[in-house]
């Protein structure tokens, strides 16, 4: 949190304060060359995950599959690492809340036979990514919402619990003084966990798991438990995955454009940034422009990957065999300013 926290202080912005954040103009940044923002690594196998609580994630991801355990079982253990963090205040316990003071969450996750199970809009349970795994192994369906989602947690075993914690509940306090809401993504590292696994076989699989954003209207789902959206991934080709305003994402079914951009061949980097600059394109007349921040990773069937986003700030974890567990900074289209 700590980078994160320097990243905050140089942007400028705040958590709390979403009353008083002004319109965001993009300064357009230069791209790298090419070469040297094409991530090559062709180890398998690897894992990748957004925004810096994706390093712990990932370690125990890695761990876990390194003791023999299946894909599914490996991410679903990696994500409840953040998903039981009071300190990460976008994923399961100590989530913000939204305007009515609950927390509510959203998760999914895929394999490689294109099964799927997810939740949106549960409540009092901490580890939605656990729900949503059992919702794919022991159910004909796709995702179960709200208190249907809460009474299969219940009977799959789950234990309900208070997730709003005092310190969730004193920021939600402040901002009810002003009760002013703009979806500003990108704050206080503030935004989804998605990870994205190739394993030792070359299968690829995946999972999302979020709180959603602050301040919410009581029942808005973004993209995070979407198959299409926040997460898809197509065995023969590639993997991709979404972070920032849910929204956008949806409208574009960003997800699944990126991964048939790396069916048209693609590579991960540029199957992003072109979803991104669509993104871009629909949205600059767009309300949503003011405060509009979208990311993607991907991850193709080589075990290439990469990463990119509309503004800057955005960074994701990897985990391979050569390198081991790192942050690395994606490309970006424009700057906060």
């Amino acid at each position: 949190m700590s980078n994160r926290r320097n990243f905050i202080k140089k942007t400028t912005l705040g958590t709390i304060g979403l009353g008083t954040f002004l319109g965001v103009n993009g300064m357009v940044k230069p791209e790298a060359p090419f070469t040297s923002i094409m991530a090559k690594s062709k180890k398998k196998p690897l894992i990748i995950s957004t925004w810096n609580h994706g390093l712990p994630a990932n370690a125990e991801t890695w761990k876990q599959l390194k003791n023999g355990k299946n894909v599914l079982d490996a991410i679903e253990a990696g994500m409840k690492i953040p998903e039981a963090d009071p300190n990460v205040r976008s994923v399961g316990y100590g989530g913000y809340p939204d305007r009515e003071g609950k927390v509510t969450l959203d998760a999914c996750i895929m394999d490689h036979n294109s099964n799927c199970g997810s939740v949106s809009f549960l409540e009092g349970i901490k580890h939605p990514i656990s729900v949503a795994k059992r919702v794919l192994q022991n159910t004909p369906h796709v995702m179960l919402s709200g208190q249907g989602a809460l009474q299969f947690a219940l009977a799959e075993g789950f234990k309900e619990e208070n997730l709003l914690t005092p310190e969730s509940k004193n920021d939600w306090e402040k901002w009810l003084e002003e009760s002013k809401y703009k979806p500003v993504i990108n704050i206080e590292n503030h935004d989804t966990i998605s990870m994205l696994v190739i394993d030792a076989d070359g299968n690829l699989s995946g999972g999302c798991t979020t709180s959603g954003a602050a301040w919410k209207m009581h029942g808005r789902v973004g993209d995070s438990p979407i198959i299409g959206a926040g997460l898809f991934l197509d065995n023969e080709v590639g993997a991709a995955a979404a972070t920032g305003l849910g929204e956008a994402v949806i409208r574009t079914a960003g997800s699944a454009m990126v991964v048939e951009l790396m069916r048209q061949g693609k590579s991960p980097f540029e199957a992003c940034k072109e979803i991104t600059e669509r993104i871009y394109n629909k949205h600059k007349n767009h309300k949503d422009m003011e405060y509009l921040q979208v990311g993607f990773i991907a991850l193709n069937k080589n075990g290439e990957y990469g990463a990119y986003s509309l503004r800057s700030g955005f960074n994701y974890a990897v985990s391979d065999d050569e390198k081991g567990h790192r942050m690395e900074d994606a490309q970006f289209k424009m700057s906060w300013k």
